[in-house]
């Protein structure tokens, strides 16, 4: 049997990842974790970590972190086209979508400024077309499989000091899987460039980050992602977040509110929960997620 495209990218990228974590026993830390997290009080409520893609999240030398999670998503007013369906003009109406995500997230800090991440999702979706809609649009379609193959290199430029925030970048490489499906397809490969800062007060850490990516469509490059990002540590096992982020998937025009909790709950396992609410009429109106993160140090 010939392996599809979607399998040879995912195999691509794994090989990738552990080519990269082999190297990392020659790089070193370049300061010690209990001098740090006594003397530095800004890192105190995310340790000396890489900032991961995650939410409240922090990638630390020579530590793996796997992470599967459970995403739900509820939107009753889901913009599409029919012509994305072959079936119209390129006329805005607004469907009924329901989707669930099971993903599998895997990240490695090989140093104290490099850290490497690759994450995949099994996806479902199924999208009911509007009542407004008379063009020969299916009523329903539903599509499933494998996609949301990305692999991220992250990189911290410049360490937070007491008189300046720390600076990192990173780059997102997305697969191209199931061009022909409108639901679950990403029809091309892309990279996305992007940089962040971090700065820690009393009251909390708070990020600001923001991404670049190619418009396909028109043809010109368009700001990405954005976010504004709080973490607070609320004691020797809690992590509170918050976050506004607008852009996912390149649209300016979709915001919406993330709040999250991890909770430590064994030496080495976390449980995470994400709500993320949609305040904009274009964003997704409810999408929650659920995992147990393991935190493997070598």
């Amino acid at each position: 049997m010939r392996p599809t495209t979607s399998a040879l990218a995912l195999l691509a990228l794994l090989a990738l990842l552990a080519l990269l974590a082999c190297l990392a026993p020659a790089l070193r830390p370049a300061v010690s974790w209990a001098q740090a997290d006594t003397l530095l009080s800004y890192l105190a409520d995310r340790g000396l970590g890489v900032p991961a893609s995650l939410f409240g999240t922090y990638l630390v030398p020579r530590e793996l972190v796997i992470y599967p999670f459970f995403e739900y998503t509820l939107d009753n007013d889901r913009e599409y086209q029919p012509q994305e369906f072959g079936a119209g003009p390129d006329v805005d109406f607004r469907g009924r979508f329901r989707g669930t995500s099971t993903q599998l997230f895997l990240g490695y800090g090989v140093s104290d400024r490099i850290a490497l991440e690759l994450e995949l999702a099994y996806v479902t979706a199924t999208l009911d077309k509007s009542p407004a809609d008379t063009f020969p649009t299916p009523a329903t379609t539903h599509e499933e499989g494998l996609t949301d193959i990305e692999a991220q290199f992250r990189a911290r430029l410049m360490s937070e000091t007491a008189g300046r925030p720390e600076l990192f970048s990173f780059v997102e490489l997305v697969a191209r899987t199931h061009p022909d499906k409108v639901l679950i397809g990403e029809p091309y490969w892309d990279a996305k460039p992007g940089i962040g800062l971090v700065r820690g007060f009393g009251f909390g850490t708070v990020t600001l980050r923001s991404a670049l990516e190619w418009n396909h469509g028109e043809h010109k490059l368009d700001i990405g992602e954005t976010a504004v990002e709080y973490l607070k540590r609320v004691g020797p096992a809690a992590h509170l977040y918050l976050a506004v982020e607008v852009g996912d998937g390149g649209a300016l025009d979709e915001w919406d509110l993330i709040t999250g909790l991890r909770w430590q709950i064994g030496r080495s396992v976390d449980f995470k929960f994400d709500n993320a609410l949609g305040i904009s009429s274009k964003a997704t109106d409810w999408a929650p997620q659920v995992g147990v993160m393991f935190h493997l140090p070598r």
